[in-house]
């Protein structure tokens, strides 16, 4: 049979559940920037979505490797709606606080932490080598079109109906991405006996893995350095748009959908074109023209929203061209290291 039919279920499914995972998180980031206006309490969202990743990401990998992969993606994408229904009760009380917000987005923060890695884990092994870096193209081309449709669908939702029944938005999708999840069959990579699950040793493992391979470490200890510098700043970007140039839901959306106009037209780019011959140039031309977009965000005066817009267009443009990483990634590692 062919590869594309039971990919492309799962992906469509993928991307109604993404649509409402993007409206939700945008609803969420703008309620606390209205409600609170901190700094503080953007940061501590950021901080609580960031700590699975910190702390679980290793240990998910090794158990991913184990675990069947569609079970893994069932059980987070599962997590993440009951999360998103107990907000939806909240609100319905009357009784939403920051730190409840806090609770729901670890929950999903972690649902995220092995739903990724089990799906992009999966895709090398249900799409052939040769089509990956069309394919990541593809991925980020969806995430750019859900990054357009969600923020302005997020903030008139937003304003013609109570929180309750935006967050139901999601649950909806989920249900869609849950039950595409269940037709389709995705393949295991082959491993010799488990035995006894020893994380100490299978994370040592693929340390000795990554070592042996020193492109690999240094692409992904650019990975680390890179994010670590750019969380804060989209952290931050709620606040800049309120305050610094006095905008409103509305204009927190059109910097969102101007990212994700961005992200579809090099993901198209990419898709079509492939990128140069070497992933890992396109990747870090990716990296370099997202660093200048920032700083030209950063330096635009209050008056020249127009500019925010254009740096953020930039910005997500090269994002696409920094997602060929990925496709270096599931070409070199072997199918039984990856998640």
């Amino acid at each position: 049979m062919s590869w594309k039919r039971p990919f492309f279920t799962l992906w469509i499914g993928q991307a109604f559940s993404l649509l409402g995972s993007q409206l939700v998180q945008f609803a969420l980031v703008w309620w606390l920037t209205k409600t609170t206006g901190s700094a503080a309490v953007l940061a501590t969202a950021s901080l609580v979505a960031l700590l699975p990743n910190v702390f679980l990401s290793p240990v998910a990998g090794t158990l991913i490797d184990r675990w069947n992969r569609r079970t893994v993606m069932l059980v987070a994408d599962s997590g993440i709606a009951l999360a998103t229904l107990a907000l939806i009760g909240v609100f319905a009380a009357g009784e939403a606080r920051p730190w409840i917000v806090y609770l729901a987005m670890l929950v999903r923060a972690t649902g995220g932490v092995f739903h990724f890695p089990a799906m992009n884990a999966s895709t090398s092994l249900m799409v052939p080598a040769a089509e990956l870096g069309r394919v990541q193209g593809m991925n980020a081309a969806l995430n750019g079109s859900m990054t357009i449709v969600a923020p302005p669908l997020g903030a008139l939702l937003i304003e013609a109906l109570p929180m309750q029944t935006v967050l139901m938005v999601d649950i909806l999708t989920a249900a869609l991405g849950i039950g595409a999840l269940a037709l389709v069959h995705v393949p295991q990579p082959v491993r010799a006996a488990p035995g006894a699950l020893n994380v100490q040793r299978e994370l040592g493992e693929a340390l000795r893995y990554m070592w042996g391979m020193p492109g690999l470490m240094i692409l992904v200890g650019m990975a680390v350095a890179i994010n670590f510098v750019m969380i804060p700043a989209g952290t931050l970007l709620p606040l800049l748009v309120k305050d610094h140039f006095g905008g409103d839901a509305q204009a927190f959306g059109w910097i969102e959908s101007s990212f994700g106009i961005g992200v579809v037209v090099g993901g198209v780019v990419l898709s079509v074109w492939g990128g140069f011959k070497r992933k890992i140039v396109t990747s870090q031309v990716g990296v370099i023209g997202i660093g200048i977009a920032h700083v030209v965000l950063g330096i635009a005066p209050e008056t020249l929203f127009a500019v925010a817009l254009a740096s953020v267009f930039v910005a997500g443009f090269m994002m696409s061209f920094n997602g060929a990483a990925y496709a270096v990634l599931q070409a070199t590692i072997a199918p039984e290291m990856q998640g």
